[in-house]
């Protein structure tokens, strides 16, 4: 965790890391997914049985592979009453989010000739759910709900079982949701399985959702076979604040970000060199207070940036050149700024709307 200002000699090395964080290292783990991904083309369910064993530690068989019913019901009795009622709302939310969404089909005549474009959803989808060191049934919401409102006939879902673990709030989401197939699979040959399709799991048409570096490139490796969202890297916020922002805000909107793993990428842009040490200073502070602490402070160490720039402007132009994922603006007049972003993924406007809340509730996937 630092404090860069703009008139440090390492600034642009600093924010060229930043600008040029999309160049993974994927030849590092080509061979091994590649190895995977050939292994269940060929092998099915036998080879999703010995990478199971080995990888989640947990001996599946043909038998328990699909999640039952009488599992989900188990689910339901661990999840509380106010858990399961505040993802219906959000279930709710991204429906109607996701409604307005739609394309219709659509003709015209032009010199005696009908052209036009017309609109079928998918037969099946595939979504990939991680479940390593957190699971999120808001991935399992933002990913399944969609394709029930494109008219997707069959969704389902892959997800792995650490140690025949399960997150219960995961297998409630997804019953919320309408999935109609859950596997205890995971990782790279997951992601092969719907692919491919072995005897137990059906291949699909698409494949969405976020996952690790070994998931990410299994999907880029089997896009053709299948279409693919996209290729997700490590989660991440910039936050763009003037002196009008509030420092416990930004922090723990910087810890909400963290919080995800070793990787995540929690950045903030500001024209306030006091801003920016009021934030580190409750970056500490409330990180105490946090029960994922050594995965926050791994990634705060690795990962955090605390900017400091001349101007405004000059944060907006930061922020459209590193073009992220999740883009804060705790500033005086947001709508202003906002119409000067050219780059980034979802916006969050002033500051009483913090990332947390379009990532699992307000309805933007």
């Amino acid at each position: 965790m630092k404090i860069i200002k703009q008139s440090d000699s390492n600034f642009q090395s600093a924010l060229g890391a930043l600008v040029n964080r999309a160049n993974l290292d994927l030849v590092t783990h080509d061979e091994v997914v590649r190895e995977i991904l050939e292994r269940v083309k060929h092998e099915g369910d036998v080879a999703l049985l010995e990478y199971t064993s080995r990888f989640d530690r947990h001996e599946l068989t043909l038998e328990n592979m699909k999640v039952t019913r009488e599992e989900i019901d188990s689910a339901y009795s661990q999840v509380n009453d106010v858990e399961i009622e505040a993802l219906k709302r959000a279930a709710e939310n991204i429906r109607k989010f996701h409604e307005r969404q739609i394309t219709e089909s659509w003709e015209y005549e032009q010199d005696g000739v009908l052209l036009g474009q017309s609109q079928r959803p998918l037969g099946t989808a595939g979504i990939y759910v991680p479940g390593g060191k957190a699971s999120y049934p808001s991935s399992v919401l933002m990913n399944a709900i969609p394709a029930d409102v494109a008219g997707v006939e069959k969704v389902v879902m892959c997800s792995p079982a650490p140690e025949g673990k399960w997150s219960p709030h995961a297998l409630v989401a997804a019953d919320i949701a309408g999935v109609h197939s859950i596997f205890k699979v995971g990782g790279a040959q997951a992601v092969g399985a719907m692919a491919y399709g072995t005897k137990t799991i059906p291949r699909v048409d698409k494949i969405v959702g976020p996952g690790n570096i070994y998931v990410a490139l299994a999907k880029r490796m089997v896009f053709g076979v299948v279409d693919i969202d996209m290729i997700a890297g490590p989660s991440e916020v910039l936050i763009v604040a003037d002196d009008s922002a509030h420092a416990d805000f930004i922090a723990a909107d910087l810890l909400s970000q963290a919080e995800h793993d070793e990787e995540a990428v929690p950045v903030l842009v500001t024209c306030s060199e006091e801003l920016a040490q009021a934030v580190m200073k409750e970056l500490e502070v409330q990180t105490s207070r946090l029960s994922r602490q050594s995965i926050i402070k791994e990634s705060l160490s690795r990962q955090c940036r605390l900017f400091v720039v001349e101007s405004l402007d000059d944060a907006v132009s930061i922020a459209n050149d590193i073009a992220s994922e999740h883009l804060e603006l705790a500033v005086k007049d947001p709508q202003a700024c906002a119409r000067k972003i050219k780059n980034a993924g979802a916006i969050f406007l002033g500051h009483y709307t913090p990332e947390a809340i379009g990532d699992y509730f307000a309805g933007p996937n």
